[in-house]
């Protein structure tokens, strides 16, 4: 496993991190407890640091304190997400933040987790929608410098909303944040416009989640694919969305000269090959998952020629939104 700063938190983590949403339950139907429990434990002996849970992923915090307890003191590094007040995903522009993060929510959010994980403290603590219009306002800043100084955080960071990398910008700027965490990945690469470049100057460590574009990148979705209808990937790659899918798989692959089961190696070390980026959360479920993604993380950087051609591959599109509708507000 290679390792990485965190920003300038001083903090270092393993370059692949562990995405701890599918093992909660809810949105993602089949993890089972047991083998949960194990890919964590075997995500630590090959070395991983960084998990990332949250107060939403139903079990998740529970599951990944119960581990943690049994190795304090090993230099792992935890982050955890405050859920907006609202209860909206993402965040609606124009709605003020003390509908979304008044500091008495944000404290109580901390508490819950902290009760559910059996923890004394996070490392990160981060909100789980973010909209810029929200610098300079409301207390959410004075609760957060309150919570580091109780020591029940050592770190602020920001989830930015899917898809809108931009509006995580302002808010580097202030350098009032610690960490930003978005979506960025071979058909997402529109971060690397303004968000990574202005991360990288001040500081910011990068959380890179979906790489895999939530299963679409690792080449085991087909045109065929069904998911359970609990399953939001029923949404995600619904209305024949898998069919396109494959369909740029396929020339990705084929340009690549790589075989399917090949390609989550090359998307996630697309992602490691910008400098601004930290880690990589990856969702790991079962042992063989982490086995796989650790080894990505010792293979070293792209080719030149690798590189380039995922690039040529971008293809921007927000799937969140189920077929048929122009917003998830509908």
């Amino acid at each position: 496993m290679q390792y990485r700063q965190l920003g300038k938190t001083g903090l270092s983590v393993s370059d692949i991190g562990f995405g701890a949403w599918g093992i909660g339950g809810g949105a993602w139907v089949g993890a089972q407890d047991d083998e949960s429990l194990r890919a964590l434990e075997r995500f630590i002996e090959l070395g991983g640091t960084f998990i990332d849970t949250a107060r939403g992923y139903g079990r998740s915090e529970e599951l990944v304190g119960k581990v943690l307890r049994r190795h304090a003191g090993e230099g792992l590094v935890v982050a955890t997400k405050v859920p907006p007040k609202n209860g909206e995903w993402p965040a609606r522009r124009g709605v003020p933040v003390e509908r979304t993060f008044p500091g008495a929510h944000i404290r109580a959010s901390l508490e819950e987790s902290l009760r559910a994980s059996g923890l004394e403290a996070f490392d990160v603590l981060q909100f789980h929608v973010w909209s810029d219009e929200w610098v300079g306002q409301g207390d959410w800043l004075e609760t957060i410098e309150s919570l580091k100084d109780e020591g029940k955080i050592r770190f602020f960071g920001v989830s930015i909303n899917d898809y809108e990398p931009e509006q995580g910008v302002a808010l580097v700027r202030t350098g009032t944040v610690d960490t930003v965490q978005v979506i960025y990945n071979v058909f997402h690469q529109q971060p690397q416009e303004e968000l990574l470049p202005a991360a990288q100057e001040h500081g910011v460590g990068v959380i890179v989640r979906v790489a895999l574009d939530e299963g679409g990148l690792t080449g085991r979705i087909t045109a065929d694919t069904r998911f359970d209808p609990e399953d939001f990937r029923s949404h995600y790659f619904g209305g024949g969305r898998t069919v396109e899918l494959e369909q740029h798989v396929t020339a990705l692959t084929t340009e690549l000269g790589i075989d399917a089961d090949e390609l989550p190696d090359r998307a996630l070390r697309f992602v490691l090959a910008h400098p601004a980026v930290s880690t990589v959360i990856a969702g790991m479920r079962t042992v063989r998952n982490v086995e796989r993604n650790a080894a990505t993380s010792d293979r070293g950087p792209l080719p030149a020629d690798e590189l380039g051609i995922l690039e040529r591959h971008r293809w921007e599109r927000d799937w969140y939104i189920e077929p048929g509708k122009t917003s998830r507000f509908e």
